[in-house]
């Protein structure tokens, strides 16, 4: 697959699910060298991140940044970069509208890590969901950075 130098993970309006993910991602690849970014799908203006996504990501020790939500562009998408979203609408949309976006690059996080079941989208949900759709996502790239991680030891082989 190549060494991965930036993986965006493009969900949606891009300010739930995408941002949890990318900073679960940043937090737990800390060290590794690799660019973590958060891209909606179809974003309209730059919305700031979702309050309850927000208020879960302090609660789990990860301070988000300064967060405004961006469109998934062409120009994200460079030689090494993996895009994940959470439903395969939204992979297939990205596949069409997207230069660079294509099978080899492009994947559902849950299906590229071997889970069942696509990570629902928590949006106008209790908190309590959202609380439940981080830990899914956790668990889902602690899966995608050791799947990562033999990947580069294959390489080095």
């Amino acid at each position: 697959m190549g060494t991965v130098k930036r993986v965006i993970f493009a969900v949606g309006s891009g300010t739930s699910r995408a941002p949890m993910a990318a900073a679960v991602m940043k937090q737990m690849a800390q060290g590794m060298d690799m660019e973590v970014l958060a891209r909606g799908v179809v974003v309209q203006f730059p919305e700031p991140m979702n309050q309850k996504t927000e208020a879960v990501l302090i609660s789990n020790g990860i301070a988000p940044d300064n967060f405004a939500a961006e469109q998934l562009t062409d120009q994200d998408v460079i030689p090494g970069t993996l895009i994940f979203t959470m439903e395969e609408s939204q992979r297939a949309t990205i596949m069409e509208e997207i230069a660079g976006a294509s099978e080899d690059n492009t994947f559902v996080l849950s299906t590229y890590v071997g889970d069942e079941i696509e990570i629902l989208d928590p949006y106008g949900a209790p908190l309590q969901t959202y609380g439940l759709c981080f830990e899914v996502i956790k668990r889902s790239i602690e899966k995608l950075l050791a799947l990562m991680q033999q990947e580069d030891k294959g390489e080095e082989s």
